[in-house]
């Protein structure tokens, strides 16, 4: 049963503006922080792994500039899209370690593409469902919700600028395509962020194994803006308290927390059977 809470919406302060960091960013890299070993071969971002080359490759939006393939690759590749929007490079598989980096399951192929067209938190139409990961910083996670996102019909996935991965390399192969459907947007500041998006309707859940409310009695008429925080940490006092409400989910064995990827597929679905969208 779902419920409306109107008179407990919140938020008041400037609207804030969100960027979209896809591949085609150019902020320098932070010093704390690991050299990329992505871009080891031109500096260009790139992509890998089959599912997420072919979406990438399917994408209008997405500007396609080298294509690196094996000769198998390119059989498969051509068996799904017999059109391809740009010539490919053959090349050996260790060649293709080169570009994206030895450790890459790159699967034979590797795309340089420009990145994505900048989306911003005012884009959002505010009908169905946002996900909000504050400070979520391994790529792998991110891009495993941005591919139940994908399958979810998620509006949009909010990021914030520091903490928090860049969409190339594994996150983009995590998220097998997904990043090629839903929109990451990245923002600077969350707590104003949440604020913004409560000013604009959405029901903002914050997940929280020690929520006092269950996720499936807590949830209100669309749009719905689903916060999760960083494994360990979780979520910060500053975006708990810009939260509607916060939820658990309702877990009946005797582990009651999830890795944070598999928290935000059970919630997704959750949410995606309760409410009504538009």
């Amino acid at each position: 049963m779902t419920k409306r809470f109107d008179d407990k919406r919140r938020g008041t302060g400037e609207k804030p503006r969100g960027t979209f960091r896809d591949q085609g960013s150019h902020r320098p890299a932070r010093s704390d922080q690991p050299a990329r070993q992505e871009r080891p071969r031109s500096g260009r971002p790139v992509i890998y792994g089959f599912h997420a080359v072919i979406e990438a490759l399917k994408n209008p939006r997405r500007k396609a500039l080298a294509l690196f393939v094996t000769e198998n690759a390119l059989k498969r590749l051509l068996e799904e899209l017999p059109e391809l929007p740009v010539i490919p490079t053959m090349a050996k598989p260790d060649e293709i370690d080169r570009i994206t980096g030895p450790d890459a399951v790159h699967q034979g192929v590797a795309l340089e593409a420009d990145g994505l067209p900048a989306t911003d938190l005012h884009d959002l139409e505010g009908k169905g469902i946002v996900v909000v990961l504050d400070q979520v910083t391994d790529p792998h996670n991110v891009g495993a919700i941005l591919r139940t996102a994908a399958a979810f019909a998620v509006e949009a996935i909010i990021v914030t600028e520091r903490n928090s991965p860049d969409a190339v390399g594994v996150l983009a192969k995590t998220a097998s395509g997904g990043l090629e459907h839903v929109p990451l947007i990245e923002v600077v500041n969350l707590a104003q962020t949440l604020t913004f998006l409560g000013e604009k309707g959405y029901w903002r859940v914050g997940l929280d194994s020690d929520g006092p409310d269950v996720l499936a009695e807590s949830l209100a008429n669309p749009p719905i803006a689903l916060v999760l925080g960083a494994e360990g940490k979780g979520l910060r006092r500053l975006t708990r308290e810009r939260c509607d409400v916060l939820a658990r989910l309702d877990m009946p064995g005797a582990i009651k927390s999830l890795n944070v990827s598999n928290a935000a597929a059970i919630a997704l679905a959750t949410v995606s059977h309760i409410i009504k969208r538009p």
